[in-house]
């Protein structure tokens, strides 16, 4: 039975430059200021329609290209734009429940760049999708804008379950549930609550998914999409920071993409008296019996010393 995957490093919400908490800080940050403002524009007694015009609208990803023009950050920005607490909250506990094992098994520095080629992409192909196929009844001008983590989350997701379709997870539920499954109920709950919405939100999140997968099966053949970011990122550490240079990875530590055997696979430790239950059971039945893990087991027993 496949088993829930333990690691020795220890991707501690706590510890300097946890993607997770960056990510985390970035989206709650911008929710705070928002709503911030929007508590002074009520107590002003000003309408909040001023609000969604006058503040709201430079935090989000407009579906004319024209206005875009007008405020090319909103391409990154709108993806830790979060109006809605409830909308906030949902977003934060997917990107914890996958970031987290995503850290897990590739460490901290492909986090970022997964979130970010999602929700970069995504914005693209919302932008592409309504002014390619736009509503016929509206203008571009009013049609929805894009705003909230949901194309690079769903990039999150994608990537994760590409990595380890099979990780476990809640395994004390007969053994653990395959992250697979995790990732259809997000995906359903994800385009249940976009029916009905503008077609080119449910295009960009398909898209996130997309980049997701692209990234780990590139990340797999030596390719990473991410690593001009990280080393951006350094030189822009070391440009400020002089005195502390960057540690190198430690020699000998394994990633999951880059190891040989899953991240659910058990392995039996070597015990004399593990070993001595196989030989007699291959005195009394006979070798071809044997299961592929007793089979394992007597090979590995055979180049160590008990």
């Amino acid at each position: 039975m496949a088993q829930s995957y333990k690691t020795n490093r220890n991707i501690l919400l706590g510890q300097d430059n946890n993607a997770l908490v960056l990510l985390f800080a970035a989206n709650a940050l911008i929710f705070v200021v928002l709503n911030f403002i929007k508590i002074v524009y009520f107590l002003s007694d000003t309408p909040l329609d001023f609000f969604y015009r006058q503040v709201l609208n430079w935090f989000t990803l407009p579906a004319s290209v024209d206005i875009l023009s007008s405020r090319p950050w909103t391409i990154v920005v709108y993806m830790f734009t979060h109006h809605s607490i409830w909308h906030l909250i949902s977003s934060l506990l997917w990107l914890w429940c996958f970031g987290y094992i995503l850290q897990d098994l590739t460490g901290n520095n492909k986090l970022i760049p997964i979130y970010l080629y999602g929700g970069f992409i995504g914005g693209l192909v919302f932008l592409l999708t309504n002014n390619l196929f736009p509503v016929l009844e509206r203008s571009l001008a009013t049609t929805e804008p894009m705003l909230g983590a949901g194309s690079a989350v769903m990039a999150v997701a994608v990537a994760t379950t590409t990595l380890a379709p099979d990780y476990r997870v809640f395994p004390l539920i007969n053994g653990g549930i395959p992250i697979w499954v995790l990732t259809l109920i997000f995906v359903a709950i994800d385009f249940a609550t976009l029916a009905g919405g503008n077609a080119g939100i449910g295009a960009a999140h398909l898209a996130g998914g997309a980049v997701g997968y692209l990234f780990i099966r590139q990340l797999r053949r030596g390719n990473d999409w991410g690593a001009w970011m990280n080393h951006f990122v350094d030189w822009l550490d070391d440009l400020f920071r002089p005195e502390k240079k960057n540690k190198k990875k430690a020699p000998g530590q394994k990633l999951f993409y880059k190891a040989d055997k899953k991240p659910f696979e058990k392995v039996s430790n070597i015990t004399q008296q593990r070993l001595d239950a196989i030989l007699d059971k291959i005195n009394q039945q006979g070798y071809q019996f044997l299961t592929d893990e007793e089979k394992e087991f007597l090979k590995r027993a055979s180049g160590e010393d008990l």
